[in-house]
């Protein structure tokens, strides 16, 4: 039988050490993410104070620039060279900031040169994928300021008048108020002035909530049905 073969020792084997940790690149034709760039990466094992977080808001975004800054307003340059493009950024900045009628829009595109015929084009366009829509625009308005404010029928019609809405728009939106509804408006608006008439002669509680009631607009009919409502109840 052959002896068996003698054992070499070996030197033991070195770990090869792991590689670091990829830090993958912005896609192409991507901007690289606030906080990737710099020693804030992966890998780095603490992050880059410097650098703001991912998902923390900056408060820069399109159109600023240090916090709280608006981008600066389109010039009568930019009006002359894409008079389209202001009067759309117009528009939609103020739609953005609450529901306007196509006769506000219209006079704040006047405001800044935007041509008449440029600003009907652009205004066309935005009233045919309802972002202006005049008779949407009376109807909220007409429940809003009645229900907050206690206006009248009259005052209501005034008010969209100011803003440029068709009459035939404004009937439609006012004739949606019923008379039940106008007394319930008034005697809201009533009852909140009462209260701050306690102590006063009847005829001087009288004379202020009629007057008050005559400024919001609601007829001699409508002023008297409230007025013996609040002033005969009696009270605790």
């Amino acid at each position: 039988m052959p002896s068996p073969a003698p054992v070499l020792d070996r030197p033991p084997r070195s770990r090869p050490e792991p590689a670091p940790e990829a830090v993958p690149g912005p896609v192409e034709g991507e901007e690289p993410v606030d906080g990737e760039e710099g020693g804030g990466g992966r890998g780095s094992g603490r992050p880059d104070r410097s650098a703001p977080a991912r998902g923390r808001r900056t408060g820069r975004g399109p159109g600023r620039g240090r916090r709280g800054e608006q981008a600066p307003e389109a010039g009568p340059d930019d009006v002359e060279a894409d008079p389209e493009g202001v009067a759309r950024t117009i528009v939609l900045r103020k739609l953005a900031a609450q529901a306007r009628t196509r006769h506000e829009l219209a006079t704040a595109l006047a405001s800044r040169d935007v041509p008449e015929d440029v600003a009907d084009v652009v205004l066309d366009r935005m009233e045919a994928v309802g972002l202006v829509d005049d008779e949407a625009f009376a109807r909220d308005w007409v429940a809003s300021r009645q229900q907050r404010r206690h206006l009248s029928r009259s005052a209501l019609r005034r008010e969209l008048q100011t803003k440029g809405v068709d009459r035939d728009q404004i009937d439609e939106a006012v004739a949606e108020v019923e008379t039940d509804d106008e007394v319930e408006a008034a005697l809201a608006l009533a009852t909140k002035r009462f209260r701050s008439m306690q102590g006063l002669e009847r005829d001087v509680q009288y004379r202020r909530l009629a007057g008050a009631l005559a400024r919001r607009g609601f007829s001699g009919a409508v002023a008297s049905t409230v007025l013996s409502r609040v002033l005969d109840t009696p009270r605790d």
